[in-house]
């Protein structure tokens, strides 16, 4: 059997004004909004377009000369919850007006348990749809509708000379402050000061010349002071430029103010965005691209939807067409900034060089900037990439800021130049070069390939010190190292533990083998059994006073401590991380020279007693 929805008016009541918006104070956004579209549907034939804002005695009224309802549309529309005049029962376009969703009026018992309206229709005769004019006949008698915080209404005949409407608040207790004259002013020039109507509360103009980035101003260095003090008025800060923004489709043109000062990019971008000159909201999201967080917006826009609450953007077509504009519009501004005024962009990317990384990641012009006027962290000190490559014949890079920290003075010294991609987006962008410029393509370093570039020991140094490297090699083969002598700078670094891609993954397939099952372990070695053995390597300087007097060591037991040692002081000093066995061995290393240090003189090796 079916049967129609029971509805509990003061429930449905109480969550669309208490619950749909996210601040009592809306409440005049939205009255100012009814106003604003009852003098769009009287047309231009009516009266001039004005509104008027009253707060005496603490009570609020609005007063607007638009069309109007008849008493059959007020039971029709302002007692259907969901219901908007604007849905073409009146015959109008929707487009051209603010609200859509027939709950604005509600949000009056935000502040007040009862919402008074007295109206009178401008249309001969009170028909729906056609004339919307004031001529042809006597317009409908007053009414006056007043709605109860509970779900109740009633209507009566009213006295009202003129058509227009008038809606009256009595706040509730706790709700007067919402309704004192200094919070109304504020409020109502908050939201309505573009408006294109006669906007006053209690006779004191709101309304001015329009938005100020539409303003004539035949020089242009006025017309910038003029939007810079704007900027500084709605943001505190004096802008580091200003960008004109216009997206047809949207019926939309503001400006975008670019901060002065660097701005993580996490932050979300809030902007300023009013609709058909009604604002919005003061912290919209959305409506730029993630990446240009360095902006803050000031626009309106005629064809974009506000959600019900009208405190934010409808995610649809529309939005997402005018993202990508205004996305492209900045795009434009940085390349032409790059092309007029250079110092002026190096500027611009030392504050935000971050949202411009991340355009590079998708935009070829801006890998091109970002090729040509970022500067990166190089091994010969910062500068952008074009400048290192011409530099450098092989130009490498490395993936981590710690391990550009560990080899960029080693690779340095031996003439290998190093490009740090640690930071975010830099390895994506190192990537892309290539996609553009197959010349400006950078290979990833591989540490082991720096032993190619260290001097080799003559022949008979090197075979002097073969009873050595043995006894080297022992001291670290159960921390699976293979010990070198080479010849490098600097010469201030005793030893380099060097390891290659293959040697760290082999490493973590072995740790991870040992924190597995008996199954997990058997499918772990057999993919471990498949890559060939490839081992770090523990790399002593011959140019260094210490390791030159740690290879003329003949002792088995100290060249095991000092060999140790040493490891552990590479390990430390590229930053690996340290796994037991290599805590342990540095932990003997240290206490067994400190024994030999006590003891040394007496001739024993360390360990011995007398």
């Amino acid at each position: 059997m079916e049967q129609a929805f029971q509805v509990d008016l003061r429930g449905v009541v109480d969550l669309l004004s208490r619950h749909l918006y996210s601040s009592p104070r809306v409440y005049l956004r939205e009255l100012l909004q009814n106003a604003v579209d009852a003098i769009t549907a009287r047309g231009p034939a009516g009266a001039p377009g004005t509104v008027r804002i009253e707060t005496g005695g603490g009570v609020l009224r609005v007063h607007d000369d638009g069309v109007g309802l008849t008493e059959e549309e007020v039971h029709r529309l302002l007692a259907t919850i969901g219901r908007s005049s604007k849905r073409d029962e009146l015959g109008f376009a929707r487009h051209d007006f603010l609200g859509q969703f027939g709950i604005g009026l509600l949000s009056g018992f935000l502040v007040a348990d009862e919402i008074e309206v007295v109206t009178r229709s401008a249309r001969p005769g009170g028909g729906a749809g056609g004339d919307t004019g004031d001529g042809g006949g006597e317009p409908p008698a007053a009414v006056r509708w007043r709605g109860f915080a509970d779900g109740r209404y009633t209507v009566e005949p009213a006295e009202r000379d003129a058509p227009g409407t008038t809606v009256t608040l009595r706040p509730r207790p706790g709700s007067a402050e919402l309704l004192a004259p200094e919070i109304v002013q504020g409020l109502a020039r908050s939201y309505g000061s573009l408006l294109p109507i006669g906007l006053t509360v209690d006779g004191v103009p709101v309304t001015g010349d329009g938005p100020p980035w539409r303003a004539a101003h035949p020089d242009p260095a006025r017309r910038r002071r003029a939007l810079d003090a704007y900027c500084r008025e709605l943001y505190g800060f004096e802008p580091f430029d200003v960008i004109d923004l216009e997206v047809p489709e949207a019926g939309l043109t503001g400006v975008a103010f670019v901060l002065p000062q660097p701005v993580a990019p996490t932050a979300r971008g809030a902007h300023r965005v009013y609709l058909k000159r009604m604002l919005l909201a003061e912290n919209v999201e959305g409506l730029l691209p993630e990446w240009a967080f360095f902006v803050r917006c000031v626009v309106d826009a005629g064809e974009l939807r506000p959600t019900a609450s009208r405190e934010a953007l409808y995610e649809d077509e529309l939005l997402e067409t005018t993202r990508d504009a205004l996305g492209e519009r900045l795009r434009q501004w940085l390349v032409r900034l790059a092309e007029t005024d250079p110092g002026r962009l190096r500027g611009f990317l030392r504050l935000h060089q971050l949202g411009v990384k991340a355009m590079a990641l998708h935009d070829d012009d801006m890998l091109r900037i970002v090729d040509r006027w970022l500067e990166f962290e190089t091994s010969a000190g910062p500068m952008t990439l074009a400048e290192f490559r011409r530099r450098h014949a092989d130009p490498r890079y490395v993936t981590s800021v710690e391990e550009f920290r560990r080899l960029s003075a080693v690779s340095g010294a031996q003439g290998v130049g190093l490009v740090n991609g640690g930071y975010v987006h830099d390895t994506e962008i190192i990537e892309r070069l290539a996609g553009i410029d197959p010349g400006a393509r950078l290979r990833r370093l591989d540490p082991s390939e720096l032993t190619t570039h260290f001097g080799v020991l003559d022949p008979a140094a090197e075979l002097a010190l073969r009873p050595f490297l043995a006894a080297a090699q022992r001291a670290v083969e159960r921390l699976g190292c293979e010990v070198v002598i080479r010849d490098f700078d600097p010469a201030s670094l005793p030893a380099l533990y060097l390891t290659s891609r293959s040697a760290r993954h082999q490493a973590e397939m072995a740790e991870a083998r040992e924190m597995a099952d008996d199954l997990w372990s058997d499918v772990l070695g057999a993919l471990n059994g498949a890559v060939d053995a490839d081992r770090p390597q523990l790399v002593l300087n011959h140019r260094n006073p210490l390791a030159r007097r740690v290879t003329s060591l003949t002792g088995e037991g100290l060249i095991e401590l000092a060999v140790q040692g040493l490891y552990g002081q590479a390990l430390l000093f590229g930053q690996h991380p340290l796994r037991p066995a290599d805590t342990a061995a540095l932990n003997r290393s240290f206490l067994g020279l400190l024994e030999w240090a006590m003891h040394g003189s007496d001739g024993h090796e360390p360990g011995d007693t007398k």
